[in-house]
């Protein structure tokens, strides 16, 4: 390999062929730190929906004038590539990533809107998408009044490593 070329892990080789690069790890919006290492796994925190360290909508999904659905699941998709980030910030290189084991997701919700699942599925086919069976995982989808921020959602994973 040339001088000055790294190496691009096949993760992120799969993020890019989505057109999707893997932004900075955003900074903390209170007293935590985006992830931790526990064993053989990393916790992330909540992740928003940042791009560029902006939060590009905010409101209740399903509620007039809020965020609807399909917006809410790109958003979430977001927020999983944010987690991805906070996760190599701990390990290193993605391709470590034996297992997604859980994704958890929060939707500021219209007390209406039951499609939370719906929603929190565009965290979970974005990891699926890009990294494949590893991506496959347990899951919970919740509806809250309110998020940080009013970002309409808000995604936490869990990823085991080697």
């Amino acid at each position: 390999m040339p001088a000055g070329d790294t190496a691009v892990s096949a993760v992120e080789a799969r993020l890019a062929d989505l057109g999707i690069a893997l932004p900075d790890v955003a900074p903390p919006v209170a007293a935590y730190v985006p992830a931790v290492i526990s064993g053989n796994h990393v916790y992330t925190s909540g992740q928003l929906p940042f791009i560029e360290g902006k939060l590009t909508a905010s409101g209740k999904v399903g509620a007039d004038g809020g965020v609807d659905a399909a917006t809410a699941q790109s958003l979430a998709a977001t927020c999983a590539v944010n987690a991805l980030a906070a996760i190599k910030s701990q390990i290193g290189d993605l391709d470590r990533i034996t297992r997604i084991v859980k994704v958890v997701g929060f939707v500021a919700s219209d007390p209406s809107f039951t499609g939370q699942p719906g929603v929190v599925n565009g965290a979970s086919e974005l990891l699926g998408a890009v990294l494949g069976d590893a991506g496959v995982h347990a899951r919970s989808a919740v509806g809250v009044a309110v998020l940080p921020l009013d970002s309409p959602v808000e995604v936490e994973v869990v990823a085991e490593f080697v």
